[in-house]
């Protein structure tokens, strides 16, 4: 076995859950990022309004989305990335129901992925007063990065989980979550949102 998966971060446009405007991936393979991708989204229509709360925190303004692709036209692009892997996010309820509302919002088929969260890897791995991103990249090692930039974000969990890994002795995520007593979970569908005439 190996320890490969896909970590991912979205960042939102406001508070809906189906508004991504940006998406980060770093891919593992035998416990090291061997590949990253990010770019921006332009949120599905009804959920494309800018809090300046979020853009407050991660700087992504409309005019930045505005060419972007759709989430309909970046999704392909996402699960290639993805392949098969199991999905590690920190915080994954927020990042998986990302990609289950934005699909309902769409009326895209949503991948059932299944994933893994690094916030409960985390708390069950270092002894912390706080779980946030970059206090647990810090614990295991991670040079200081950019929070709120997708990819950074994305690259900041991967490493999280492999410092995990390490100190669990373990060298699969399934092995990885068995050992720490946490769940491999699916994503589950959402209803299609259906426009009412």
């Amino acid at each position: 076995m190996a320890l490969d998966f896909t970590a991912i971060d979205f960042e939102t446009a406001n508070s809906s859950g189906a508004s991504a405007c940006a998406v980060g991936l770093a891919r593992v393979r035998n416990g090291r990022v061997v590949s990253t991708a990010a770019w921006l989204i332009k949120p599905p229509a009804g959920h494309d309004h800018f809090a300046p709360i979020n853009v407050g925190i991660h700087g992504i303004e409309p005019s930045h989305v505005a060419t972007a692709p759709s989430w309909s036209e970046q999704l392909a692009r996402l699960t290639a990335f993805a392949g098969a892997d199991v999905l590690v996010a920190h915080n994954a309820g927020f990042d998986m129901s990302v990609l289950r509302r934005a699909c309902a919002a769409t009326g895209d088929d949503c991948p059932p992925y299944r994933y893994l969260c690094s916030v409960q890897m985390s708390r069950k791995t270092y002894a912390l007063a706080s779980y946030r991103l970059p206090l647990v990249a810090a614990e295991a090692g991670c040079s200081p990065f950019a929070h709120h930039d997708a990819l950074a974000d994305a690259v900041a969990c991967a490493e999280i989980t492999i410092d995990c890994a390490r100190r669990a002795g373990v060298d699969d995520v399934h092995d990885l979550a068995a050992h720490l007593g946490v769940r491999v979970s699916q994503i589950a569908s959402e209803p299609v949102e259906r426009a009412v005439a």
